[in-house]
């Protein structure tokens, strides 16, 4: 496919009203319903017995800002222009049973494209399938290598269906799993089945994860490291250590382990009125060679230039606390939130610049209207950063995700995304995605920003 190039007017926009055309004649029509044309699948039996397991996905994502307000714009500014990019990802998902209760999962994939604007302009970016390092050919790498090991502490049996990194098969309610190895933090923390997969339901950043989650990562958003979670009735414990990258928003990780990233989560699950629910609470502790805001604004001030943490860096802690519900309402309809605050006095190591942030959301099935393999999603997420952080930005200061140059009026970031996701058939779906961001970067004379996007993912 042809990637957008600056300066271009985007293709990709006009691929998605080809796709949303498309979308909206399958999405009414009975042939597409996923029950109407659903293969025969191996037996559970069959599957919970393989030695081997296969899987794969390809996801396309073309999304596309249209021209906002804009008086200025700064190095990390969202293009002001209607602009559209392009990425593409496929992975393949090879597992095996080395021995009872194990499994090792090794994910290569490969990638190409853009974020929008090179992933930068908004602290909530607006694709989770864009990631820092953007690449015009495809490339290959290897993006998970891990071992997981299941122990049957007892408790009634749970069936357990194979997908992607997951054997099929049972487990005990009570268990203890150990993971080790090369994964993303987000495949074992601040998980929530509402909202955490841009390849299947939103795609917003702060809306899928916890803004405030500095997880430990590298520029793709993965780690080394290994989490341990005991299941026990109605709780779960999870704890977690992970190599940061060697300097903050690195595509290298930290070979030394010499800083690293604490991660603990306590989850309380419960059943209201027959319907799941759970709320986990998630706490990091980062240790690793960071800047603080009101240092960096000092250097600037006494050598007249703009403040820059990379110049003030010094071994250090930054930590955060995050709440994550999700509930279900019956009648496919589930509510999910999401709460957090991260120390605002050094800078962000990993994810985005986010110091406050609260997102609230709403998912729907399709079958109250035939649909059943269909998804529509509706949420919105408030972020927020620290006085010095503000001043920091408004000195001319660059963070991960943003720097406008000057902030003379800094407000709070704010974004509405909704998205329909028709399921095409069993293995194929195509997805509408809308957003609005509100004071992108936390500035209010900026935006607000309209963000279409449509979305192709198969998977196997």
């Amino acid at each position: 496919m042809t990637l957008l190039q600056p300066g271009r007017q985007p293709c990709g926009f006009h691929l998605i009203a080809v796709l949303a055309a498309a979308g909206l004649v399958l999405a009414c029509s009975p042939m597409a319903r996923a029950d109407d044309a659903a293969p025969a699948r191996p037996s559970s039996e069959a599957a919970a017995d393989a030695l081997w397991a296969v899987h794969g996905q390809a996801t396309v994502v073309e999304q596309a800002t249209i021209a906002f307000p804009s008086p200025y714009r700064g190095a990390e500014s969202l293009d002001p222009a209607t602009r559209g990019r392009e990425t593409v990802d496929a992975t393949l998902y090879l597992g095996f049973r080395p021995w009872r209760g194990a499994e090792l999962w090794v994910d290569p994939e490969i990638d190409q494209g853009f974020g929008l604007n090179d992933t930068l302009g908004a602290a909530g970016f607006p694709s989770g399938e864009a990631y820092k390092v953007g690449k015009k050919d495809p490339y290959l790498r290897l993006q998970r290598a891990f071992l997981r090991q299941t122990i049957d502490l007892g408790g009634p049996a749970e069936k357990v269906e194979a997908d992607a990194n997951q054997f099929a098969g049972s487990r005990t309610g009570d268990r203890l799993v150990l993971t080790v190895g090369k994964f993303s933090v987000g495949d074992v923390f601040d998980a929530n089945r509402y909202a955490h997969d841009p390849r299947g339901d939103f795609l917003n950043w702060t809306v899928i994860d916890t803004g405030t989650f500095d997880y430990a990562a590298d520029a793709w958003g993965y780690t080394v490291g290994a989490a341990a979670e005991w299941y026990q009735g109605p709780w779960t414990l999870r704890a977690g250590a992970f190599d940061l990258s060697i300097v903050p928003n690195s595509e290298h990780l930290d070979g030394r382990f010499g800083q690293f990233q604490l991660i603990g989560e306590a989850e309380r699950r419960w059943t209201l009125r027959g319907q799941d629910g759970k709320l986990a609470l998630t706490g990091f502790l980062t240790r690793g060679r960071m800047g603080r805001y009101g240092d960096a604004i000092a250097l600037g001030l006494s050598t007249g230039q703009p403040p820059s943490t990379a110049l003030v860096r010094d071994y250090r802690s930054r930590g955060g606390l995050g709440l994550n519900l999700e509930q279900a309402l019956g009648g496919d309809i589930g509510l999910f939130a999401r709460a957090g605050f991260a120390g605002g006095e050094a800078e962000a190591y990993e994810f985005t610049d986010v110091d406050r942030t609260f997102a609230l959301g709403l998912s729907f099935g399709g079958r109250r209207w035939g649909r059943d393999g269909d998804m529509v999603g509706l949420a919105g997420v408030v972020n927020g950063i620290s006085r010095v952080h503000t001043q920091y930005l408004a000195d001319g200061g660059l963070g991960i995700l943003v720097g406008d140059g000057r902030l003379p009026h800094p407000g709070d970031e704010a974004i509405v995304e909704t998205y329909y996701d028709a399921g095409l058939t069993p293995w194929l779906a195509l997805t509408l995605d809308a957003q609005l961001i509100v004071n992108p970067a936390y500035n209010t004379d900026r935006g607000p920003a309209p963000v279409l996007a449509a979305r192709l993912h198969a998977h196997f």
